[in-house]
């Protein structure tokens, strides 16, 4: 199985008699929901509902947690999650020697002699997992990225920026990282206001081009309209957050969608529950 050794990321622990009621109210995913040797996908918001840090978040222990993050913004994510504290009965600290190895695979099964494997919810049952525990005996990054860029599965600085995305923009909805019958968070009632009333329009796609794609950042147009932004890619398969009532219009009207000057093809991943919106007009003016 392929393994590889992510060198970016950091582990907060976070432990104490309160601090699974603490993480919960302040963070989207739903840790009643949160089984042991899991990671699940989440996020703390700001009070108008956009990410500003993204994480994996697993149980260590009886009111324990590892939170997954990365590395250079665990600092700053440490300070924030302080300023919540308050008087809660809390110990939140960074492993200064964190080593994330991450395999991935039908046989990626967690090994018993390993207690910190996790198996890594965003990707269902395709046999994800991720230890703390040290580093494996291969390292194949470039096929890591590969495989979680053809899955859909988009993360911060490589697809998108902090403090610039809703959690519905990149999926965090469709991937458990939101719990939506939990209690007050923060951000929640513009997240809930998203679900319920079915406004989200900027969605994770997977690109496909018939050339490489050019580098993340690069504008998606529909004759010179903006209608997405791509993210990171491997090759001529790419991860872009974009609006996909403007994609509906460019497919119903048959005009080419372009990565630069590369024509792509836009799909929505296949694990994903949400579809292309059923009425397009005015997407232009939206």
């Amino acid at each position: 199985m392929p393994f590889a050794l992510l060198k970016d990321r950091a582990l907060i622990s976070v432990s104490g008699p309160d601090a699974e009621h603490f993480l919960q109210n302040i963070l989207t995913t739903d840790l009643d929901a949160l089984g042991a040797h899991e990671a699940k996908p989440g996020a703390l918001l700001t009070p108008q509902g956009k990410i500003l840090f993204d994480f994996l978040i697993s149980r260590t222990g009886e009111s324990a947690f590892h939170i997954e993050c990365r590395a250079d913004v665990a600092d700053d994510f440490i300070r924030r999650l302080m300023l919540y504290k308050l008087r809660a009965k809390v110990e939140i600290a960074k492993s200064e020697q964190a080593l994330v190895t991450i395999a991935w695979g039908k046989e990626s099964i967690a090994s018993e002699n390993d207690s910190t494997a996790v198996a890594d919810r965003r990707f269902n049952d395709e046999g994800v997992t991720r230890s703390y525990a040290g580093m494996m005996e291969r390292d194949d990054i470039a096929a890591w990225h590969a495989f979680r860029i053809a899955h859909g599965v988009a993360e911060s600085n490589a697809d998108y920026a902090l403090s610039d995305a809703f959690p519905h923009d990149v999926l965090l909805d469709e991937m458990g990282g939101v719990g939506f019958k939990k209690g007050c968070y923060v951000g929640q009632e513009v997240v809930s206001r998203m679900q319920h009333r079915g406004t989200a329009r900027r969605r994770v796609l997977i690109v496909q081009a018939g050339l490489p794609l050019p580098p993340a950042g690069t504008e998606l147009t529909v004759e010179g309209r903006p209608v997405g932004t791509l993210g990171s890619n491997a090759g001529t398969t790419g991860l872009a957050v974009a609006r996909i009532d403007r994609v509906k219009a460019a497919l119903d009207a048959g005009q080419p969608i372009l990565a630069g000057d590369v024509p792509v093809t836009l799909a929505i991943p296949a694990w994903a529950r949400f579809s292309f919106p059923q009425e397009t007009v005015g997407a232009e003016e939206a």
